[in-house]
């Protein structure tokens, strides 16, 4: 049976739509005093338009870069892209899985295996393992590749990364890329040093500032329209766009997109605490409250009452840190952050005993993208006097932002 027949028949059990915004609610007063709730139009997820994406996979080798946030979401919750369109006959050859692997089990840096999926029988080839780049030969049965994966808008967070190094295979081979677009939870501010070119890594392949408000579809044309894919090359590249989205729009992950990033506050608090992972100060792994916590057992325990023990876990097998008592802060209950803060990386530092023992120089410059931050918190500055030297990259970043937007 064609697929578009496939797809017509079974439209109605497949009209997805993004349950995790189901409720989603402007509060209005009326002149009584009481709230009405006006919905707001529902954020559809990429995945999800499957009338604009379906025909051009009709008759097509499909390679799909994807992980355990991949999904269309339905009235019962959500399926996983791959599953969805294997069960509607597109023909997926093989699955390209980033960090974290293609199911979300591997701990952050560990390297993911190439294997099979045990549920769907198709191949699943490593790009967090013996390659981060998929390699001519692995493309040769390969006419399109799809890419959908949920970023969370911080430059260290890989996926980025991995989204460039397949756009250049692609560009190399001749391939087709499709991005499937969805929300940046951290779209909605740019903020953060901005890398410099010769501290280029895995945690920042380009120099844009640490927090960059653009979604995947929107970095995936800045990085073709900037030539900063090798070589100048550039992808066949195809976003899908998001409807009823902004770059205001609060969104709420239904499924983490990582390991140690279980909710919300974690997310949130990320661009922040983040910057901790290039030091020995332990920011909450080994715990369920990643990146929602901090503390060391070298910090000063005067100065602060919260204490918490790590200890391996889900995500961590061996976290920072790990059986001792870490004195810190607990932040579990912050608000959504409309900016990137240095406050808690210079508090701990001002109040570990033995400075020596704070930063993990390289990692730290390849988080910060640049030496200068650590330089700065030593040298004693505040953050309002650190943040005054990120104004004008920000302000050069955001007039070449501008033109690769696709949401106001």
């Amino acid at each position: 049976m064609p697929i578009l027949s496939i797809f017509k028949s079974t439209f109605f059990l497949l009209f997805l739509v993004l349950s995790s915004c189901r409720g989603q609610q402007k509060q209005e007063i009326n002149t009584t005093g009481e709230e009405i709730a006006s919905p707001l139009p529902e954020i559809k997820v990429a995945a999800n338009r499957t009338e604009i994406y379906l025909p051009m996979l009709q008759g097509k080798k499909v390679g799909i870069v994807a992980n355990p946030t991949s999904v269309i979401f339905n009235d019962k919750g959500y399926t996983h892209l791959v599953d969805s369109l294997v069960a509607l006959g597109v023909d997926v050859k093989k699955v390209f899985a980033p960090e974290h692997g293609f199911r979300g089990t591997a701990d952050a840096g560990e390297h993911v295996k190439d294997g099979v999926d045990a549920k769907t029988g198709v191949p699943i080839i490593s790009l967090y393992g013996k390659n981060r780049k998929p390699s001519q030969e692995q493309l040769e049965d390969v006419d399109v590749v799809v890419f959908d994966i949920q970023d969370v808008g911080v430059r260290f967070y890989t996926f980025i990364a991995t989204l460039q190094l397949v756009m250049e295979a692609c560009a190399e081979h001749g391939t087709p890329i499709i991005v499937f677009d969805r929300p940046n939870p951290n779209g909605h501010y740019v903020d953060g040093p901005t890398m410099m070119k010769e501290h280029a890594s895995y945690l920042g392949l380009q120099p844009i500032p640490l927090v960059y408000g653009m979604t995947m579809g929107e970095y995936a044309q800045m990085l073709n329209g900037e030539g900063w894919l090798e070589n100048g090359s550039k992808a066949d590249l195809t976003v899908i766009p998001l409807e009823n989205y902004t770059h205001a729009s609060e969104y709420h992950l239904p499924i983490r997109p990582s390991p140690n990033l279980p909710n919300d506050v974690s997310i949130t608090l990320y661009p922040s605490l983040g910057l901790f992972e290039g030091t020995n100060v332990n920011a909450g792994r080994g715990t369920e409250f990643q990146f929602q916590r901090y503390g060391a057992s070298f910090m000063d325990n005067t100065q602060y009452d919260f204490s918490y023990v790590p200890e391996p876990n889900f995500g961590s097998k061996t976290p920072k840190e790990e059986g001792k008592t870490c004195y810190g802060k607990d932040l579990s209950q912050s608000p959504r952050m409309n900016e990137m803060t240095l406050r808690w990386v210079i508090d701990a530092y001002k109040n570990t005993k033995d400075k020596s023992k704070f930063f993990l120089t390289s990692g730290f410059t390849k988080h910060a993208g640049t030496p200068v931050l650590q330089q700065q918190i030593e040298a004693g500055l505040s953050e309002a006097e650190i943040k005054a030297t990120w104004q004008k990259d920000l302000e050069n970043f955001k007039k070449i932002r501008v033109k690769y937007l696709i949401y106001e």
